[in-house]
């Protein structure tokens, strides 16, 4: 349906029998109508692809929504601060989310939504569903997607990182060392950026025709935890790997904190390199070898985007950053056997 004909939501309440205030109110996110109705409302919303005018219509608050699927890690306090920083110079406040690991926000965050009517929401490693995404398109409520967990439609804004990059200058640069068994902690599986890192360590070994070996591959998350309990394992073998290649900081500490146990040295027994350079990074003993991932200037770009929303816009921006190593203390050539 073209701009010019879109359906008014008299047409729509008169097509499903109901009334305008009904719809209306389904619209602005009450909660005084009944769930049935409401539904067929939003069936009726989305078949139409309805777009509420931009005139007539209250203005949007002051808030932008920051949507986590997980929160509570240096990492996560990155894009907070970034947020922050380009929303206070718009005098914008910030309402957090997190949703305990899921990637699709809750029904509850969507309904919050349409009450407040925020200048937009940033998703990160979150993606909403297509009920969703019309729910939000519908009301001119614009989104950004951050490191997205997955694919996205080619009309959806999203800024993210060259993860692939990222993995391949980590793996080279252990390669250049001289390293041989090279092992990889990565993320989620099922998530975008971890399995990019991933193909950049695998496209580093084919550039030397060099072979990856499976059992030194390990998928699991990106905090202290799964770091751990990988790197206790990988340096635990026999044919222990030399260097390793670890999918975010925090996991880096976690392969650090085995290695010590083990009475393993870094990076005299194992090199290790991180990814993200948070400021933590840094101050660890030894300094971290990391992937810089410029998590602010992510973080503040999507926020522009959103604040500079224009629907006249012919394709949504599709922003990839720039991630380059930052090498420190954690690794070195590997030991003569």
């Amino acid at each position: 349906m073209s701009p010019q004909r879109q359906v008014t939501i008299a047409a729509i309440a008169a097509e499903i029998g109901v009334s305008v205030p009904t719809v209306s109110k389904v619209l602005n996110g009450r909660a005084d109508v009944a769930p049935a109705t409401r539904q067929r409302v939003e069936r009726a919303l989305e078949d139409h692809q309805y777009r509420r005018p931009r005139t007539g219509t209250k203005e949007p608050e002051a808030l932008i929504d920051l949507v986590f699927h997980d929160i509570g890690s240096a990492w996560s306090m990155e894009i907070i601060q970034g947020v922050q920083r380009a929303a206070a110079g718009e005098r914008l406040g910030v309402v957090l989310w997190s949703f305990g690991g899921s990637h699709h926000p809750s029904p509850s965050w969507v309904e919050a939504v349409f009450t407040r009517r925020p200048r937009g929401a940033i998703l990160v490693m979150s993606t909403l569903d297509p009920t969703q995404r019309h729910q939000l398109e519908s009301r001119n409520i614009p989104f950004v997607i951050v490191d997205t967990d997955g694919e996205t439609p080619p009309d959806v804004a999203t800024v993210g990182s060259n993860n692939w990059h990222g993995g391949l200058s980590a793996t080279r640069h252990l390669l250049q060392l001289g390293h041989r068994r090279l092992a990889a902690i990565g993320g989620p599986q099922d998530v975008l950026c971890s399995r990019a890192r991933m193909d950049g360590f695998r496209t580093a070994h084919d550039e030397l025709g060099l072979a990856v070996d499976p059992a030194f591959v390990r998928y699991g998350d990106f905090v202290l935890d799964g770091g751990y309990h990988h790197g206790r394992d990988l340096l635990s073998r026999a044919d222990r790997p030399t260097a390793i290649f670890a999918g975010s900081d925090m996991q880096a500490m976690g392969v650090l904190r085995a290695a010590q146990e083990l009475g393993l040295s870094v990076p005299g027994d194992v090199s290790l390199v991180g990814y993200d350079d948070l400021p933590l990074a840094a101050w660890m003993t030894p300094a971290l070898t990391t992937v810089h991932q410029p998590l602010l200037e992510m973080a503040e770009t999507a926020t522009r985007i959103v604040l500079e929303h224009d629907r006249s816009m012919l394709r949504p921006p599709r922003v990839e950053l720039a991630t380059h190593l930052v090498v420190r203390e954690s690794t070195a050539p590997p030991r003569a056997t």
